[in-house]
């Protein structure tokens, strides 16, 4: 049976993101899918990567990418990073579901990518970048809600294209450690908009996490419009 990890992040229970990351979960196992949650707020997990990501001392100067692949060799991660890790490295699929701010991840999601795409696990060291990533083989896909409408995006709209503001999450961390990167699936200002909307966008969740078999890849010659401004030199 496939197996899918969603990391969630959002404080309200009750929000329509959590109501989302609900309906993916719901859709996957629907299809045959085992799935997992880590919800980063209930969770009470800790965003900044220190020392007490392990359980070997560090050493005086401290170097995090270091320390990682000496965790990797001795198995000392402490026991939520190491939690983690052994969830990403199970699931065929992972899954961001967060709400878009300041164009970014939440700081508790982007803290979980910090510890847990950890050296020497996702990347680097005897693990490659890419398409020779830790994670190559695997699937990746972002599930998120924004506060502006959907016309605000676009290449000249007032809060610029989307796949340019995606670009540092879907190839800098998806993409970077071996993913196939899925089309991302967005809610577009859920609380700008009546309940019959809301309802209608719950349902295309539902239906894009049933249909991830024909989802569309991206590459970055054809999911990116970076290539089309000028003087950028292409993404690889």
């Amino acid at each position: 049976m496939p197996h899918a990890l969603i990391v969630h992040a959002h404080p309200e229970p009750e929000s329509f993101c959590s109501a989302q990351m609900r309906e993916a979960t719901s859709a996957l196992e629907a299809q045959g899918y085992t799935v997992e949650v880590s919800d980063l707020y209930a969770m009470e997990w800790r965003a900044d990567l220190n020392r007490g990501d392990f359980t070997h001392t560090p050493p005086a100067f401290f170097k995090p990418q270091a320390d990682q692949l000496q965790a990797v060799t001795d198995q000392t991660f402490a026991e939520d990073v190491a939690e983690e890790i052994v969830k990403l490295q199970r699931a065929d699929l992972l899954v961001f579901s967060f709400p878009m701010w300041w164009f970014s991840l939440p700081a508790l999601l982007k803290g979980w990518v910090d510890r847990v795409f950890a050296m020497g696990v996702a990347y680097g060291g005897t693990v490659g970048r890419f398409e020779t990533g830790g994670l190559s083989g695997r699937k990746a896909i972002l599930l998120f809600t924004t506060g502006s409408t959907e016309d605000m995006f676009g290449t000249y709209a007032r809060d610029g294209d989307m796949d340019v503001i995606l670009f540092h999450i879907q190839h800098g961390m998806f993409y970077f450690v071996g993913y196939q990167v899925l089309a991302p699936v967005v809610s577009f200002s859920p609380v700008r908009h009546s309940e019959d909307v809301r309802m209608q966008q719950l349902a295309n969740v539902r239906e894009a996490f049933l249909n991830l078999e024909t989802r569309t890849v991206l590459t970055w010659e054809t999911g990116q419009n970076l290539l089309a401004l000028p003087g950028f030199r292409g993404a690889r």
